[in-house]
């Protein structure tokens, strides 16, 4: 057998005997063509992802001495590169103990196979007794630290983002349909620019300190503390708000979930659109202000973003590693499960810095 340089991948080519377009081979574009929205090819997509990452992560195209001849970094450039950035784990440990919102189903987990229960069943002798363990769990898109809502998973007045109507596309047990499950996330997304801004950093004056119970962050707040951390928003990138409160998960669930938690409001969610963000996540549960400041219009900030503008929305995050580093700019990577129709997905998100 050939050794292989890097990581143990076989292409056997039996990815296309599989159903559907779930699983790929070598020949097969990524997303698939029916799917694809403002992203382009998979090609082009890669070409994009690979500058980028090369670029952020202090990777000189032009003079390295690798480089191929469309003065592109070579992939041991990248690699290197890559390896050598500081990596930040962007999610907690989820467990039957983690904080679920109760719009949402509990979580449940357990070995429904062990190795003492399996390590006799093919009866090999000892010594070539293989073993297994094999686990169920019942969870939903909104399960997960992080976990990312899919753009169909708000409507405002039974219409989803594009004027889709809300029924008609959940009319089966099917999931979301319309191309606004979280199977349709774009792969550009998945690895992309993000801004991290520490509103309670700066609110604190430069203490680690959570914002207070059911503070709203303004464009003003995030204005603010985008000249204070001197970085800019651009059009296309993805943007984590620090509130603080991810100190709570897991610890004070009560707090964490309960009706207080501070996040974006209305005015928040309109910088977020106006400055042309993709994606945006923060370190609470809702990721929105809670209680609604907006009389009965619940989930307005959702709407705003979901519903209205297609921006994808992140929650349970992370933050307090990226909040001590002062790490405002970074390669946020992050890859939802490509599960049909599903309104959300758990992601095991990290941040990549020089």
């Amino acid at each position: 057998m050939a050794k292989l340089a890097h990581g143990p991948f076989l292409r056997t080519g039996w990815g296309k005997f599989t159903p559907g377009t779930l699983a790929l081979d070598a020949d097969t574009d990524y997303p698939p063509r029916e799917s694809r929205h403002q992203e382009g090819s998979m090609s082009d997509v890669s070409r994009r992802v690979l500058l980028q990452t090369a670029g952020m992560l202090g990777v000189a195209a032009a003079t390295a001495g690798t480089a191929n001849a469309q003065g592109r970094p070579s992939a041991e450039d990248f690699i290197r590169a890559a390896k050598g950035a500081r990596m930040f784990d962007l999610s907690f440990v989820w467990n039957e103990q983690s904080p679920v919102l109760g719009l949402n189903p509990p979580y449940a987990f357990a070995l429904n196979r062990t190795h003492k229960m399996t390590h006799e069943i093919f009866g090999q002798v000892p010594g070539s007794r293989v073993s297994w363990a094999s686990d169920i769990m019942y969870f939903s898109g909104q399960h997960g630290a992080p976990t990312i809502d899919a753009i169909g998973h708000i409507g405002r007045d039974l219409k989803l983002h594009g004027g889709v109507d809300a029924v008609a596309a959940t009319s089966t047990p099917g999931g979301i349909g319309q191309s606004l499950g979280i199977e349709s996330f774009p792969a550009d997304l998945m690895v992309n620019r993000v801004v991290f801004l520490d509103v309670a950093r700066q609110v604190a004056g430069g203490r680690p300190d959570p914002l207070p119970p059911g503070f709203e962050i303004t464009g003003a707040h995030l204005e603010q503390t985008m000249r204070a951390q001197g970085v800019e928003v651009r059009r296309g990138d993805s943007l984590l708000i620090r509130t603080g409160w991810g100190q709570y998960f897991g610890k004070d669930n009560a707090k964490y979930l309960g009706e207080q938690s501070p996040g974006p409001g209305q005015d928040g969610a309109r910088f977020i659109i106006d400055r042309g963000v993709r994606l945006a996540g923060d370190d609470t549960a809702t990721f929105e202000k809670r209680p609604a400041a907006y009389g009965k219009e619940l989930f307005s900030v959702h709407m705003m973003l979901l519903a209205d503008h297609g921006i994808y929305i992140v929650e349970n995050a992370n933050l307090e590693a990226l909040g001590d580093a002062k790490a405002h700019v970074a390669l946020l990577v992050l890859t939802p499960l490509r599960i049909q129709g599903a309104t959300g997905s758990p992601l095991r998100a990290i941040a990549l810095v020089p």
